[in-house]
């Protein structure tokens, strides 16, 4: 009997996903591990490791379907000893049926093919190249495409000659041939939806570009929390300088380590004591109840293609600056690279968006869901400063606002945490004292 290979749920919210590519097809077989597909989740482009051993004796559901719910059967496996031909005719209920492609009309049914007779294998390709599909990773396609280069004249490193990050940067060394424009014409552009039209003026050039499941995502859950979360804005200005001279001597004693901190890095632990100290503002608002947490878990905003994702630094309020920083520079490469587990970027119980390294001077950030609080950091800049003696100088200054759901805090209590908050930066020392 067939083994059923169902779409997964990649993240504790998934309902649905796009099964962005197979990377394999009928009759190919398949071991405990392999990369199988492809999916886009709300958050990221994941790859999909078969569990089973077989033979892929159907594809239920062509690449390209978007909303495949969690569940739904996408192939059948035959397993060993198994007739493939009988399951590749077997039914799948409820499977998506693929759209037919443009200017193609439907194929009429007709007998399945005999199974052709064993041939010598030939020599391997120079590339991962099944017929007109270039095996590569999602990350290895995404740098191709920015550097023009064509993957079908790329030597693949990974399992089954996929080609990986790695290939990709090698040939761009290298200078591999670039991607050539397809010789027929180039496809349509998608229709707009009623929605679109009745906000389109058609008078502009314009194009029509479908939202990425992420993107969906984000409108769906900003919409949510401005709605639903009442904001209340708490801004303040801190000056930078202590910070800044005892980052200086903490990276002079890391490099040989290689580890660099970030000032980013420092504010995510200041963030992180003060939601301690003021654990009124760590929380979240749960309808008659209100969750306290006793460890803060910062979400760190790192905008990706396509969107926006918060992967958690743990324990920030606990963790060393070196410790922070290696755990950012990690989840920030794997977040872009969209290699991010569920629990590395769910969850959290506040967040901090730094736009300063942009030069935005000052922002307010939409609340995170379900979290109640999160930081928006302004740059850094030189600004005219009353000093302790009274006297007027200059210093390093930024404005950082905080955003606070008011169902859960208190504006007294938001204005302590922008306190604490201020303080741990302006004094660093109590951050490792």
């Amino acid at each position: 009997m067939p083994i059923e290979i169902k779409m997964p749920a990649l993240s504790p919210t998934m309902e649905e996903g796009k099964l962005a590519k197979w990377l394999v097809k009928e009759g190919d077989t398949v071991s405990s591990g392999d990369i199988m597909a492809e999916i886009e989740t709300d958050k990221a482009t994941m790859e999909f490791e078969a569990v089973d051993e077989g033979t892929i004796g159907k594809i239920a559901v062509p690449e390209g379907t978007e909303g495949v719910k969690v569940g739904t059967v996408i192939a059948l496996l035959a397993e060993e000893g198994e007739d493939v031909s009988s399951v590749a005719e077997a039914p799948v209920a409820d499977a998506p049926k693929a759209a037919p492609k443009k200017d193609e009309a439907p194929a009429a049914k007709s007998e399945p093919a005999p199974a052709p007779s064993p041939t010598p294998s030939p020599a391997p390709a120079p590339a991962a190249n099944d017929g007109d599909r270039v095996i590569a990773s999602p990350l290895a396609r995404r740098i191709a495409e920015n550097n023009g280069l064509d993957l079908g004249s790329v030597k693949g490193s990974g399992p089954n000659g996929r080609i990986v990050k790695a290939d990709v940067e090698a040939a761009k060394a290298g200078g591999a041939k670039p991607a050539s424009a397809p010789a027929s014409a180039p496809a349509a552009a998608p229709a707009a939806s009623a929605g679109a039209k009745a906000l389109l003026d058609e008078r502009i050039p314009h194009t029509i570009e479908p939202l990425s499941g992420m993107r969906k995502t984000i409108a769906r859950r900003l919409t949510q929390s401005m709605q639903e979360a009442p904001h209340i804005y708490l801004t303040v200005d801190v000056k930078l300088d202590k910070l800044m001279a005892l980052r200086a001597e903490i990276n002079s004693m890391l490099s040989k380590k290689g580890i660099k901190v970030s000032v980013n890095d420092m504010l995510v632990k200041a963030l992180g004591k003060a939601l301690v100290d003021v654990p009124e503002c760590n929380v979240t608002f749960a309808g008659n109840e209100l969750i306290k947490y006793e460890r803060a878990d910062v979400s760190v905003a790192v905008s990706i293609p396509n969107g926006l994702i918060t992967p958690i630094v743990q324990d920030a309020n606990g963790r060393s600056f070196s410790a922070i920083a290696q755990a950012t520079r990690d989840l920030g490469a794997r977040a872009k690279e969209g290699k991010l587990k569920p629990e590395e970027y769910q969850g959290g119980t506040a967040s901090i968006s730094n736009m300063g390294m942009m030069g935005i001077k000052q922002f307010t950030a939409v609340i995170n869901p379900p979290q109640a609080t999160i930081l928006a950091i302004g740059a850094g800049e030189k600004r005219p400063w009353v000093m302790e003696d009274g006297s007027l100088g200059v210093a390093t200054v930024m404005t950082a606002t905080g955003s606070f759901d008011h169902r859960a805090v208190d504006g007294a209590d938001g204005a302590r945490l922008m306190a604490a908050f201020k303080d741990y930066v302006e004094n660093p020392l109590g951050m490792i004292a």
